[in-house]
């Protein structure tokens, strides 16, 4: 309820005919709203205001330049509750109109999602910039708006740990990335890829591009440290093989490198030596919880990464090893481990053979070639083997059916008596 002297003022003004006197009134009573901020009368005199001008009695002509002066007496808001209150009633009325006054509902919206930043509500924020009008016919947006209004939203959703909408905004802002032309923006549309890549774990395209931010001079020295950092995180993630291997020696040969505290499990990738638990465990301590995640065998992204590594080491160190003794250093039963290296035998990982009858590995020494398939690694020749051989076990199996029902045909007595 707005106090009695500002309500009764605005039934004055609603009841005067001339337009032109009404603006400047308008005008004169918000300075003097606007002078009251500290008032507890201040957000519903601020509120009456903005319903009054929105109403029946003033043009569109006269409304759009006051409610563009309601909305910078509500930027000035300090109570946070307060402009949340004002903004969100603001919204509300205008919804109806907003056609005609998307520019000031832009800045409102913008208004408000700050608000809901301070406190810690992202969603909100993000639900709140979803609402601007970035396809208006009634005003010509700028390429770097639209962008910084979809990488803004992009990034509030990361950070309700919510990647597939996400994902949505920054595709809409890469249509225009190539028309941006603010160097801080294209740097918060890197990391914001980056940071999607790195929650879908595609970790060896999300440590490349983490690795081209840290790069970047416009970023404080602090900054560039932790995408560096990230990018290591990343690279030591991701599946294990010659793309890995030479991601892994890119970030070993950065001398900024040695200044992280990722260096020492770094180096040990890059030579390939085999990896402690413990060493793993302190790692794992500074991961982000989607680096953790269970996947669909049941293990953790991380493990997942270090039994594939602790493999590629032993491929290095043994031309041949039982399967036994290759889970041994995995910390697997065989079984599981003959699992893992089929699975990177098949996509060209590794290369050797795996003899099943004797239960042993023999790795022929030969530099793995893959090529890249949708998330992992595909080696051309070794699954091009593999499917021969597959086929040619499965001629075999359909040519023995087909003899079988040959004999059932001929001699439907043996059929019978053997059932």
């Amino acid at each position: 309820m707005a106090s009695s002297g500002v309500a009764e003022k605005l039934r004055y003004l609603e009841d005067q005919d001339t337009s032109l006197d009404k603006a400047s009134e308008y005008n004169s009573l918000l300075t003097q709203i606007a002078s009251n901020s500290q008032s507890s009368d201040f957000p519903t005199d601020l509120i009456a205001f903005v319903n009054s001008i929105l109403g029946e009695s003033l043009g569109i002509v006269v409304a759009r330049p006051l409610l563009g002066s309601a909305v910078e007496v509500i930027q000035t808001i300090t109570n946070i509750r307060d402009k949340i209150e004002v903004g969100t009633h603001a919204l509300r009325i205008l919804e109806p109109q907003v056609v005609s006054f998307d520019e000031q509902d832009a800045a409102i919206r913008e208004i408000l999602a700050d608000a809901h930043i301070a406190q810690d509500d992202y969603k909100e924020a993000a639900m709140v910039l979803q609402g601007i009008q970035l396809d208006s016919s009634q005003r010509r947006l700028a390429d770097d708006y639209k962008v910084r209004i979809w990488v803004r939203i992009c990034r509030l959703f990361l950070e309700e740990d919510d990647p597939t909408s996400a994902e949505r905004y920054l595709n809409r802002a890469k249509n225009l990335r190539h028309k941006v032309k603010d160097q801080e923006l294209i740097l918060q549309f890197q990391l914001s890829e980056a940071r999607i890549l790195d929650a879908r774990r595609r970790f060896l395209e999300a440590s490349h591009v983490y690795h081209t931010f840290s790069f970047s001079t416009l970023l404080e020295e602090e900054e560039r440290t932790r995408a560096l950092s990230s990018a290591i995180v990343c690279a030591v993630l991701a599946p294990a093989g010659p793309q890995r291997s030479r991601a892994l020696a890119k970030l070993y040969k950065d001398e900024r490198s040695q200044q992280v505290n990722e260096f020492g499990i770094l180096e040990k990738m890059f030579l390939d030596r085999l990896l402690s638990p413990s060493e793993v465990a302190r790692f794992a301590d500074n991961l982000a919880p989607h680096q953790l995640a269970r996947t669909a065998d049941g293990s953790t992204v991380l493990a997942k990464a270090v039994v594939e590594h602790n493999l590629l080491s032993v491929s290095k160190l043994y031309s041949r090893i039982g399967v036994n003794e290759l889970g041994n250093f995995l910390g697997l039963d065989g079984e599981k481990a003959e699992e893992y290296a089929a699975r990177m035998l098949e996509q060209g990982r590794i290369t050797g053979c795996i003899n099943q009858i004797d239960g042993f590995i023999a790795f022929d020494g030969r530099e793995a070639s893959a090529e890249r398939g949708s998330e992992g690694l595909v080696g051309h020749s070794s699954r091009v083997n593999l499917r021969k051989w597959d086929s040619k076990v499965q001629g075999i199996a359909e040519e023995v059916e087909q003899v079988a029902s040959m004999i059932h045909a001929h001699y439907p007595v043996l059929q019978v008596s053997s059932s």
